[in-house]
C-alpha cells in the first residue's frame, strides 16, 4: 500500500487539532461516526456505511467434507478485499501487510471467538457439513477499516438463511427456499472491533480515527467485544507502550460503543424481516434515499380537461377586441418598405462618396494623364501612334509594358487618383504601393 505522505504543515495542524480536543469531522473524542446498514435482495447480503467508509458483506455456502480433526463442525472462511476502487494507494493483485493483519484480526474476532455454533453446521458426521464463506469487500476507504468490517461481516452471518436439509439414512436431500424455508445460522453472541487511536506516544486519545488521523497516529488498540463486555481479542500496534489503567479505559468505552451498535443491528434486522414478511420493498435500491435518485423527477399532476371548452369561451369573451387599425407600409425607395412608426432606413440611399464619383467621374480621366506626364515626362498622345500597343490596367497604380518591335520596352507607370484622394494630397503625401507587372 503506497499512501501519499502528509506534508508537514498538514500533520502539524492535524496533531495542534488534536490536542485542542477537536476533530475535523465536528465530533467528540469519544465519538463514532453515523453507522449505517441497509441490506440486500438477497438473504446474507448487506452494506455498512460508517462515515464515508463503505464496506460489502456477502455470505455464501456449500455442502464439503469437513476436516479430519473436526468431523462434526463446519468451516468458517473469512475474506476481505482491498481493491483500488475504495482508495487510490491499495495494490490490486498483491496481499500487503495492511489486509493480512485485517483478516487475521477477523478471524479471530469471530472464528475464535465461537460466536457461532460450528457444529449446528454438522449435516452428516465425517461426511457432510456446511461451509460458511464471508467475502468483504471495502467499496471506500475513510479509515477504521477494521471496525466497518467486522460489523458487516455479522451483520450479514445473522441476516443470511442457508437452505434446509434432510438425511435418510445415506441420502441428504437439499430443499430450494420453495419448497422449505431457509433456516437462519445459530450465533450465540455478536463480537465487533472498535479501534483507539493514540497520539504523542498515548497522551491523547481518539475513538474511531478516519483515513487522516490514521496517518498522524503513533499507535492503534483494536478491542473486540460482545454486548455482555466479554473481550474476544485485544491488538495493539505502532510500537508503543501503554499502560494497564489506559487498556481498562479503553474496554469501559469499548464496552459501551458495542452495546449502542448492538443495538442498533438488532434493529435493522428486525425492520427488514419485518418489511419482507408484509411484503414491502426491500434492497439496496429502496435503502437510498428518493431525493438522491428522483430529486430532477416532478410528479405529474393530474389535468382536469372536461371544461376547456366553457373555459375558452369565456377567455375569449373577456379579452379585449383587435385592433381595426391596420398600418399601411410606406416605400422610401425602390426595393424597401416600413410598417409603423420608427426609423426611416437609409441603406437604399447613396451615400456621398459615391454620388461625388459620379458627379466628378470625367474629371479623374485628366487627372491620370496630367500624373502620366509629371511621372514619367513622356507624351500620352505620342504613345497612341504606335503600333497598337498592348497596356494591362488591373490596379490604382501599376506599371505599363509597351511591346515594339525593334526596341527595348519603355516601362510607364500610370497612377491613378480618386476624387478623395486628391483632396487629401496636400495633407499628407502619397504611400507607395507595391508594384505589378504584367504580363502579355
Amino acid at each position: 500500500m503506497k499512501e501519499t505522505p502528509l506534508s508537514n504543515c498538514e500533520r502539524r495542524f492535524l496533531l495542534r487539532a488534536i490536542e485542542e480536543k477537536k476533530r475535523l469531522d465536528g465530533r467528540q473524542t469519544y465519538d463514532y461516526r453515523n453507522i449505517k446498514i441497509s441490506f440486500g435482495t438477497d438473504y446474507g447480503c448487506c452494506i455498512v456505511e460508517l462515515g464515508k467508509t463503505r464496506v460489502l458483506g456477502q455470505v455464501s455456502c456449500e455442502l464439503v467434507s469437513p476436516k479430519l480433526n473436526r468431523a462434526t463442525e463446519g468451516i468458517l472462511f473469512f475474506n476481505l478485499e482491498l481493491s483500488q476502487m475504495a482508495a487510490p494507494a491499495f495494490e490490486p493483485g498483491r496481499q500487503s501487510d495492511l489486509l493480512v493483519k485485517l483478516n487475521r484480526l477477523l478471524e479471530r474476532c469471530l472464528r475464535n471467538s465461537k460466536c457461532i455454533d460450528t457444529e449446528s453446521l454438522c449435516v452428516v458426521a465425517g461426511e457432510k457439513v456446511w461451509q460458511i464463506r464471508v467475502d468483504l469487500h471495502l467499496l471506500n476507504h475513510d479509515g477504521n477499516i477494521i471496525d466497518a468490517a467486522s460489523i458487516a461481516a455479522i451483520v450479514a452471518l445473522c441476516h443470511f438463511r442457508r437452505p434446509d436439509v434432510s438425511v435418510q439414512g445415506d441420502e441428504v436431500t437439499l430443499y430450494t427456499p420453495e419448497e422449505r424455508d431457509p433456516v437462519p445460522l445459530s450465533i450465540h453472541h455478536m463480537p465487533i472491533c472498535v479501534s483507539f487511536a493514540f497520539f504523542q506516544q498515548g497522551t491523547y486519545l481518539l475513538v474511531d480515527p478516519n483515513e487522516r488521523e490514521e496517518r498522524v497516529m503513533d499507535g492503534l488498540l483494536v478491542i473486540a467485544m460482545n454486548k455482555h463486555r466479554e473481550i474476544c481479542t485485544i491488538q495493539s500496534s505502532g510500537g508503543i507502550m501503554l499502560l494497564k489503567d489506559q487498556v481498562l479505559r479503553c474496554s469501559k468505552i469499548a464496552g459501551v460503543k458495542v452495546a449502542e451498535i448492538t443495538e442498533l443491528i438488532q434493529k435493522a434486522l428486525e425492520n427488514d424481516q419485518k418489511v419482507r414478511k408484509e411484503g414491502g420493498k426491500f434492497g439496496f435500491a429502496e435503502s437510498i434515499a428518493n431525493q438522491r435518485i428522483t430529486a430532477f423527477k416532478m410528479e405529474k399532476a393530474p389535468v382536469d380537461t372536461s371544461d376547456v371548452g366553457e373555459k375558452a369561451e369565456e377567455i375569449i369573451a373577456e379579452a379585449e377586441p383587435p385592433s381595426e387599425v391596420v398600418s399601411n407600409p410606406v416605400l422610401w425607395t425602390p426595393g424597401t418598405a416600413q410598417i409603423g412608426e420608427g426609423i426611416e432606413n437609409s441603406w437604399g440611399d447613396l451615400e456621398d462618396s459615391e454620388k461625388e464619383d459620379e458627379d466628378e467621374g470625367g474629371s479623374d480621366e485628366a487627372i491620370i494623364l496630367d500624373n502620366v506626364k509629371m511621372d514619367t515626362g513622356v507624351d500620352i498622345s505620342n504613345i497612341g501612334s504606335q503600333d497598337a500597343p498592348i497596356v494591362l490596367s488591373d490596379s490604382e497604380e501599376e506599371e505599363m509594358i509597351i511591346l515594339e518591335p525593334d526596341k527595348s520596352p519603355k516601362k510607364i507607370r500610370t497612377q491613378t487618383i480618386g476624387v478623395k484622394q486628391e483632396k487629401a494630397a496636400s495633407k499628407k503625401p502619397m504611400k507607395k504601393r507595391k508594384k505589378k507587372r504584367a504580363v502579355n
